[in-house]
């Protein structure tokens, strides 16, 4: 199995005095994801979690909803000419009777690890396809300065990116600022996959009591995976795209972008936010 880094020589150039050293980078390899034996798509990640990146990714998909939807996963043996096992390829076998979309051209999709899976921009086709509606009820409220913490304890718990500076990471916080678990993967929605996909293994969908916190933008495709997950509260350390708080507001999620220290931007959803009254102006 590869692994999560790699070495590699590199010129140094510090003041204009030159070294030639080893560094870690991060590791970045494909990974083809089969559902039923069929192929699904292609995604370039970082090795590890595969076969909780690939029940995430089939979350956001609308095709698994709870554990009992999954029947196994597995490495493909014999990926390459030679027979060999790269694992770099997971077939995924769902349960008897779990409704399977069909694979066509549309499916078969290359996704890559800077902006996930390229050209799905559907407001409806998230709202009509997710079984796990945001319905956090008794609603979850969350003050500005537990959400000012959160960078800083995902930063925290990155521990790849110390060694290579190259990840991206995503947390799930529970609604007192507990960090549940954290995931880094060379790509931000492959990160988000492997913690949903997590979850959906131990049997915790929906995540209706919890905060989702990614290093770096609110991408309307990170924003889809938390409202198929029942994520009440996304928040992100950049900035939002337009469709992200299309879809935010459409679903009833709560949108936070520019994390930064005590500031932030609320972009939807701001019921959730304990804000003072008297703090807030138009």
């Amino acid at each position: 199995m590869g692994r999560v880094t790699e070495r590699r020589k590199v010129i140094r150039i510090r003041d204009g005095a030159v070294s030639t050293r080893p560094d870690t980078l991060v590791a970045e390899e494909p990974l083809e994801i089969r559902l039923n034996g069929k192929p699904l798509a292609i995604t370039m990640r970082t090795p590890g979690d595969d076969f909780a990146l690939a029940a995430g990714f089939l979350v956001s998909e609308g095709v698994l909803a709870t554990a009992s939807d999954l029947r196994n996963i597995v490495y493909c043996a014999g990926a390459t000419a030679d027979g060999s096992n790269t694992y770099n390829v997971v077939d995924v076998t769902t349960a008897p009777g779990v409704k399977i979309p069909d694979i066509t051209l549309e499916r078969n999709v290359y996704t890559t690890s800077s902006c996930g899976l390229c050209g799905k921009a559907s407001l409806d086709a998230v709202r009509t396809t997710t079984r796990h509606p945001i319905a956090d009820t008794p609603p979850l409220r969350v003050t500005p300065e537990l959400l000012s913490e959160l960078p800083d304890r995902l930063r925290a718990a990155q521990r790849v990116f110390d060694r290579t500076g190259g990840l991206h990471a995503a947390a799930l916080f529970d609604e007192h600022g507990e960090l549940l678990d954290v995931r880094e993967d060379v790509g931000r929605h492959n990160a988000v996959d492997k913690l949903v996909g997590r979850a959906l293994q131990n049997g915790d969908l929906p995540l209706s009591r919890t905060v989702l916190m990614v290093s770096g933008r609110a991408s309307f495709e990170l924003a889809q995976k938390a409202v198929m997950a029942g994520i009440p509260v996304l928040a992100a350390v950049s900035a939002p795209s337009s469709l992200a708080v299309d879809l935010a507001a459409e679903t009833g999620m709560t949108l936070v972008g520019f994390l930064r220290g005590s500031s932030m931007n609320v972009y939807a959803g701001e019921e959730r936010i304990a804000l003072r009254a008297a703090a807030v102006r138009a």
